[in-house]
């Protein structure tokens, strides 16, 4: 069974690599969020793997970060939810934002995602809401103080799923809002607002 390889890659895209281990190609999918971490096409990648074994075919699937295979893993134990849609699910709300909506009950925010229907978003609030401590994920952020929200967290999620790391997002955040809250009253509420003056607090 493949759980992990590392070697060059041959090509990419945002839901499938190409990886060349010793002068064999394996065909590997991948989440966006997976997408977002790769180097360029020619560059070394290692890559934590899930096999999938079907009667007519193996299947890899792979992730640049352990816990978002984890997460994958306890994804896939949930009736309706097959490996497809596990990346499907995974590429629609980074391991952060998905682990909360978890916790938290958000099925609001589960049924966003393509093929995920309301019964679907239930049952992974109910199966997957206790076992999800061992994932670095579920760690409450430090955030000092800072008050989030929706928006704010969408603005996060869209910044770490670009490559950013996650405390230069929330700083940058805090930058956005500090410098322009006062002016502009719904900073807070406005995503493409909050998002545009993020990315010219993180360069």
């Amino acid at each position: 069974m493949i759980a992990h390889l590392r070697g060059r890659l041959l090509s990419k895209s945002p839901n499938a690599v190409i990886v060349d281990c010793g002068g064999v190609g394996y065909d590997v999918a991948i989440s966006v969020t997976t997408f977002t971490s790769l180097p360029n096409e020619g560059g070394e990648v290692s890559l934590h793997i899930n096999t999938q074994v079907r009667e007519d075919a193996i299947a890899l699937f792979g992730f640049t970060d352990r816990d978002e295979k984890k997460l994958f893993e306890r994804l896939i134990t949930v009736s309706g939810i097959g490996p497809k849609l596990g990346i499907t699910v995974l590429s629609g709300l980074s391991a952060e934002r998905l682990v909360s909506a978890i916790r938290g009950g958000d099925t609001a925010m589960l049924v966003k995602i393509p093929g995920i229907g309301k019964k679907t978003a239930e049952r992974v609030v109910l199966e997957l809401k206790d076992k999800l401590d061992d994932l670095q994920s579920a760690a409450p952020a430090q955030t000092s103080g800072f008050q989030g929200g929706p928006v704010v967290d969408d603005v996060l999620s869209a910044l770490v799923n670009l490559g950013y790391k996650r405390d230069s997002a929330q700083r940058a955040v805090e930058t956005a809002i500090a410098k322009h809250e006062s002016v502009e009253l719904t900073i807070r509420t406005d995503f493409d607002a909050l998002f545009r003056y993020a990315m010219q607090a993180i360069r």
